[in-house]
C-alpha cells in the first residue's frame, strides 16, 4: 500500500510540474524546491511512505546521484559551445581549481577550530561542500549553445569542473582518515589522485568524445548509417567515457563533462564559431526530412549535436525529480544538528563569497556578475554524492552523522535561499544586461 501512495504522489508531483512550468518561471521558487518538499513530504514525519538510514544506505544512495551528477556534466559539456582557447573559460577554471581549494581549506579550517574535527575529516567537509551544483543551477545557467553571458558562462563552466577536481581533497581526506593510501609524505595522493587522475580525465574524455562523434558523423554522411537513436549515443558515450576513466583510475567526473565539450567542439569545427546549430537544424527541417537532415553533411553535425543535447537535458530533469526526492526524505529521517547550524551561513555567506571574490580579483566581469557570482554558489546532489562515496568508503559512524547532517542542512538551505531569489535576481540581471549598464 505504500509503494502504491507513493507512485500516486510521484505521479501527481510530476503532473503539476508539468502543468504549472511556465508558472513557475515567474515565481520565487524553483522545481527542486517543489521536489525537495515532495520528499519531505512521503517521508516518516508526514505520509510515512518511505523509511531509510541514509548512513546505512549510503552505497545506494551514492549510485543514484552518481548517475544524476554524470547526465549532467555531459549536458553542461554540450551546452559550452566557446572554444578552449576563448579568454571566456580563464574565470571557471580559476574557480573552479584555485577558489575551490580556497573554500576547501576555510571549511577545512572552521572544521578543526570550532567543529572540533579531526583534519582528516575537516578536508573531507570541505571537499564535499566546496563545488557548486551542476543538477541544480540550470536557473542561473547557460540556455543554450548560443549563450555567451558572462555570468551564466562562469557559473556553468565552474559547475562542470568542480566536481571533478573535488575529488583529490575528497581522497586526501579520506587518506588522513586511514581509508585511502596516500603514500609515505602524500606522494601517491599527489601524482596519482592529481598530477595524473585530473588531466587523465580530461584527456579520456575528449578523446572517446571526439572519436565517436567523428564516427557517427562519417557513417552517416558517408554511408546514411547509424541514424536515429541519439539518446542511445547519449548513454554509450556518457557511459563510456565514465567507465574508461574509471579504469584507469581517474576522474569519470571531469570525463563526462570534458566528452559533452568534444561532442560540442566537432559541430563548431563544421558550422564556425558564428552559425547557430539550433537555427541550422531548424531551417534544415522545414525543407528536408529528419533522416535527411541526421545525414547531410553541413547539418549532420549540428543535427546529432542538438538532439543528444534535448535527451540529455530531459534525463537531468528526471534526475533532479528522483535525488530532490530523495534528499527531502534524508533530510526528515536525519538528526540536523542544531547547534552548528551558524556553518551553513557562514559557508554560504562569507566563505563561498568571499573565496570566489579572490578568484574574481582582475577579472573583466561588471561588479554586478562579480556578486551574482558570488552568491549563486548553489549547493546540491554533488555535495551529496561526495557524502555518500565517503560513507561508503568507511567514514565512522559519529562522523558521518555530523557530516551528514552539516550537509543535509547546507543543500536543503541552498536549494530554498537560492531558488528564492534566482527569479527575481536573474530577471533584474537581464534588465540590467538589456539596457546596457
Amino acid at each position: 500500500m505504500q509503494f502504491t501512495l507513493s507512485y500516486i504522489v510521484v505521479g501527481a508531483v510530476l503532473i503539476v510540474m508539468a502543468l504549472s512550468g511556465s508558472v513557475l518561471k515567474r515565481l520565487p521558487l524553483s522545481t527542486s524546491m517543489l521536489y525537495l518538499a515532495a520528499g519531505v513530504l512521503i517521508g516518516p514525519h508526514a505520509l510515512n511512505l518511505i523509511h531509510f538510514d541514509p548512513i546505512m544506505q549510503a552505497a545506494i544512495v551514492e549510485r543514484i546521484t552518481e548517475v544524476a551528477v554524470i547526465v549532467s556534466l555531459f549536458t553542461a559539456g554540450l551546452k559550452l559551445r566557446v572554444p578552449l582557447r576563448d579568454p571566456l573559460w580563464r574565470l571557471p577554471v580559476i574557480l573552479a581549481s584555485w577558489s575551490m581549494a580556497l573554500t576547501v581549506g576555510l571549511i577545512a579550517l572552521v572544521g578543526v577550530v570550532a567543529l572540533e574535527l579531526s583534519l582528516g575529516a575537516a578536508i573531507l567537509l570541505g571537499a564535499v561542500l566546496a563545488p557548486t551544483d551542476p543538477v541544480l543551477a540550470s536557473d542561473v545557467q547557460v540556455s543554450g549553445p548560443r549563450d555567451r553571458d558572462r555570468l551564466r558562462f562562469t557559473l556553468t563552466g565552474e559547475a562542470g569542473l568542480n566536481d571533478g577536481t573535488a575529488f583529490p581533497f575528497v581522497m586526501l581526506g579520506l587518506g588522513l582518515l586511514g581509508l585511502h593510501e596516500t603514500g609515505e609524505g602524500g606522494w601517491r595522493w599527489l601524482v596519482g589522485d592529481v598530477l595524473w587522475a585530473i588531466p587523465g580525465g580530461l584527456l579520456v574524455g575528449a578523446l572517446l568524445g571526439t572519436a565517436t562523434g567523428r564516427v557517427i558523423l562519417f557513417l552517416r554522411r558517408e554511408h546514411q548509417e547509424a541514424v536515429g537513436l541519439d539518446d542511445f549515443l547519449a548513454l554509450g558515450l556518457i557511459a563510456l567515457s565514465y567507465g574508461t576513466a574509471l579504469l584507469v583510475h581517474t576522474y569519470g567526473f571531469l570525463a563526462v563533462f570534458a566528452a559533452g565539450l568534444a561532442l560540442r567542439k566537432i559541430e563548431v569545427s563544421s558550422l564556425g564559431e558564428e552559425t547557430a546549430p539550433d537555427e541550422i537544424v531548424a531551417a534544415a527541417t522545414a525543407e528536408r526530412r529528419g533522416e535527411e537532415i541526421a545525414t547531410h553533411p553541413e547539418t549532420a553535425p549540428a543535427y546529432m549535436a542538438q538532439a543528444v543535447l534535448g535527451f540529455t537535458e530531459q534525463l537531468e530533469r528526471i534526475g533532479e525529480v528522483a535525488v530532490m526526492l530523495l534528499v527531502g526524505v534524508m533530510i526528515s529521517v536525519t538528526a540536523i544538528p542544531g547547534d552548528v547550524l551558524w556553518f551553513v551561513p557562514l559557508l554560504l555567506l562569507v566563505i563561498r563569497p568571499g573565496a570566489a571574490a579572490m578568484g574574481m580579483i582582475g577579472s573583466t566581469t561588471t561588479w554586478l556578475q562579480r556578486a551574482f557570482i558570488a552568491w549563486f554558489g548553489i549547493r546540491g546532489i554533488g555535495s551529496i554524492y561526495y557524502l555518500m562515496y565517503a560513507i561508503a568508503h568507511g567514514v565512522s559512524e559519529e562522523t558521518a552523522r555530523l557530516l551528514t547532517g552539516l550537509t543535509l542542512a547546507v543543500v536543503a538551505t541552498s536549494v530554498v535561499v537560492h531558488g528564492v531569489s534566482v527569479t527575481p535576481l536573474m530577471r533584474r540581471y537581464s534588465d540590467v544586461t538589456a539596457n546596457g549598464d
